[in-house]
């Protein structure tokens, strides 16, 4: 409550809010553009993800808001659907836009119900550094018309490649009054940077406002925003054929990842930050509420943009209520200031969408990967995906190349030999410990990785491998400890290996074996791996077991 805040701390709220609403508002206008929305649509997805974060959320920081990355998906998906934006398809462009931000948001309170909030890590962070810095390099790249002033043909390629080219090389069609006004404005807008609790892109744009309604700009030749209208907007779903819905529910898994990924990424380093404690089931939750909430009220998608968020915590907020006053500030500008964002020039606001995504453009993070020497094939691949592909196919090769590097590395055969560290009950890798030394009679193994579907044929191939190559062998003990569950391939493949390794005259022991997985083996296997006798809480107790008890002839 705003009332259990010391002054101070209620102070610096409204001014994080002023600083939020001013950078929030220009992005609404720049980013309903990129969805190829009226800006209604993205004024409306504010004011409900604004509102239901600040009851709901967890995060004191985070601000749920249309963003760049979404915008750009949701244009890139409707339109495969809807097949255009303009004249007669745009009331069809318009309720595919509802019914992918719809399912986005039931589809992310799903996965919170089904308490999946892990998901968000299946998209790695070089391939989420890499989609976001390709993606910036597209729009920025995309606003270069609209900042130096002229239209681009329509025989020119949209990709950004071919638009630079054609910028780059077609100076004459420069509008030189427009190039002086997108040139001051991002003067004027690295200058204020100085304080970063000044709105800088908001106060660029009022000044320009200003301006243009005392010089006449569009006399100049410089284009503006024009009449911007909000229609009475009542709750309603969207009116699809049944075959469209099916594919906005494919289309919408890219946008439901995108925005778990983006808002729990920026949400979690805020809190990080600040030592707050956060559940990313609740905040999928309530991310699926506020994208719901904004799509029957014919908004377009949110989350917790990573510009808007780090932005509220450089501004001094301490809790959620300076969302509220950037919520605040908000409804009074679309209520009596709305009609004044006519007289915007387009070059001004090409430069605060700019601005707004000149964060995404530091190589500063991909350039800590790289030195690394880890992940560089996705870094790469998603950027060249995004920028080869586009936005909606780069997002979902990006998913793909996440999902196969985790199936690539869980499903390495990784399986190290244990062996006894000097007197003591310790058991570690003998290959990284001079001291370690195996035990007579015993193979002691640990594989890497979880057994699952994915890893658990190789790993027993390789376990009955380094078994037929010991000589005088007669008991192995596999330790379990990195399999905190079973799928039922890991417990067919276990069952295959006890098998195998009774036909070599060797018996299988488990070590490190977890109560759930124990429950499902005494369920699965009650007389042999699911036996007492067979399973261990700690791979000493089964290597005294071993040394003590079992000999090749007596075990099966």
């Amino acid at each position: 409550m705003v009332a259990d805040l010391a002054p101070r701390d209620r102070w610096s709220d409204v001014v994080s809010g002023l600083c939020v609403a001013g950078l929030l508002l220009p992005e609404a206008v720049a980013y309903s553009g990129l969805a190829h929305l009226p800006v209604g649509h993205a004024l409306m997805a504010l004011v409900v993800g604004l509102a239901i974060y600040a009851f709901s959320g967890r995060s004191r920081f985070a601000i749920v808001a249309p963003t760049s990355s979404t915008a750009a998906l949701l244009a890139a998906a409707a339109l495969s659907i809807a097949g255009g934006f303009s004249g007669e398809s745009a009331l069809h462009y318009a309720q595919v836009v509802m019914a992918l931000t719809l399912l986005c948001g039931v589809m992310l309170m799903v996965l919170a119900f089904a308490r999946q909030g892990q998901l968000s890590s299946f998209i790695s962070r070089p391939v989420l550094k890499g989609f976001a810095f390709a993606l910036a390099i597209t729009i920025v790249v995309k606003q270069m018309p609209d900042a130096l002033g002229f239209d681009l043909p329509s025989t020119v390629r949209s990709d950004p490649f071919n638009v630079f080219v054609y910028v780059a090389t077609h100076a004459s069609t420069w509008h030189l009054p427009s190039v002086a006004i997108a040139l001051t404005a991002a003067a004027m807008i690295l200058a204020l940077r100085r304080w970063p609790k000044i709105p800088a892109s908001m106060l660029v744009i009022v000044l320009f406002i200003s301006a243009a309604m005392g010089f006449d700009f569009a006399a100049m030749g410089v284009r503006e925003i024009g009449e911007i209208s909000i229609a009475a907007i009542q709750p309603t779903l969207p009116h699809l054929p049944w075959a469209e819905w099916m594919h906005a529910g494919e289309l919408a898994f890219g946008l439901v990842m995108l925005v778990f990924a983006e808002s729990w990424g920026s949400m979690r380093t805020m809190a990080l930050a600040h030592g707050d404690p956060l559940d990313a089931n609740h905040e999928l939750m309530v991310l699926g509420a506020c994208n719901a909430g904004a799509a029957l009220l014919q908004g377009m998608p949110v989350g917790a943009g990573f510009s808007a968020t780090s932005a509220n915590s450089a501004a001094g907020a301490v809790s959620k209520k300076s969302g509220l006053f950037a919520l605040l500030v908000i409804v009074l500008a679309i209520v009596f200031a709305l009609p004044l964002l006519k007289y915007l020039p387009r070059p001004v606001l090409a430069v605060a969408v700019i601005s707004a995504l000149w964060h995404a453009l530091s190589i500063q993070p991909m350039l800590s990967i790289w030195t690394m020497r880890r992940d560089r094939t996705l870094l790469v691949g998603a950027i060249f995906a995004v920028l080869l592909l586009g936005v909606l196919n780069g997002m979902l090769v990006s998913i793909g190349l996440s999902v196969l590097d985790a199936l690539r590395r869980f499903s390495q055969p990784v399986v190290h030999e244990l062996g006894k560290l000097g007197s003591s009950r310790d058991f570690v890798d003998v290959n990284a410990h001079h001291g370690a030394s195996a035990t007579q009679g015993v193979l002691i193994l640990r594989p890497e990785v979880p057994l699952f579907f994915g890893s658990a044929e190789r790993v027993m191939l390789e376990i009955l491998k380094l078994s037929s190559a010991r000589d005088q062998l007669n008991t192995v003990i596999l330790s379990l400890e990195e399999s905190a569950d079973l799928d039922s391939t890991a417990v067919d493949c276990l069952m295959e290996l006890r098998l195998g390794l009774h036909r070599m005259e060797k018996t299988l022991l488990l070590a490190r074996v977890k109560t759930v997985v124990r429950d499902l083996l005494a369920h699965c296997d009650p007389q042999e791996l699911g036996s007492q006798e067979r399973m261990f809480w700690s791979v000493a107790d089964a290597a005294d077991f071993a040394a003590a008890r079992l000999t090749p002839a007596t075990s099966g």
